[in-house]
């Protein structure tokens, strides 16, 4: 088991947190969505193109799997996370296409510690992915429970 870096206390509001890029491809766009998207501008690049979005586009639900396991691998597998008790809302501003590569970010929005449960504490944060362009594409805003460091 990794060395944990992060505990509740570690998270102020405005930090920012870069949890990197990644460059979708059209394999890996209808890959995802045959399994778990399956519209025809998701899996199709003929239909995409009759589609309003002009040619094949990421499921919105690829997209948020990308971000989160981003924040995994670059946050949360470094913190005493406890998961989370859920999404307050979620936007996908802008399609993403192959060969588009997002930017995602992650800022604390709120930390406030438990009132029934002293050993933990809330944090909110707002998670923002951003094409090439500098458009943000997605962004949801989430809670997540984290331990607080030991005594």
């Amino acid at each position: 088991m990794a060395t944990l870096e992060y505990y509740f206390e570690d998270f102020a509001v405005g930090d920012t947190f870069d949890l990197g890029e990644y460059t979708f491809t059209a394999d890996e766009i209808v890959h995802f969505a045959r399994q778990f998207d399956p519209q025809p501008f998701h899996i199709d690049e003929a239909a995409g193109r009759e589609s309003h979005f002009g040619g094949l586009v990421a499921s919105g639900w690829h997209t948020c799997s990308i971000m989160m396991r981003m924040n995994v691998d670059k946050l949360l597998s470094r913190s005493s996370s406890m998961g989370s008790p859920g999404v307050e809302q979620i936007e996908w501003l802008k399609p993403v296409r192959p060969g588009d590569t997002i930017t995602v970010t992650s800022s604390t929005l709120e930390v406030r510690a438990s009132k029934s449960r002293p050993d933990r504490g809330i944090v909110r944060q707002l998670w923002t992915a951003t094409n090439q362009h500098g458009e943000e594409v997605c962004r949801f805003r989430g809670t997540g429970l984290y331990l607080k460091r030991p005594a």
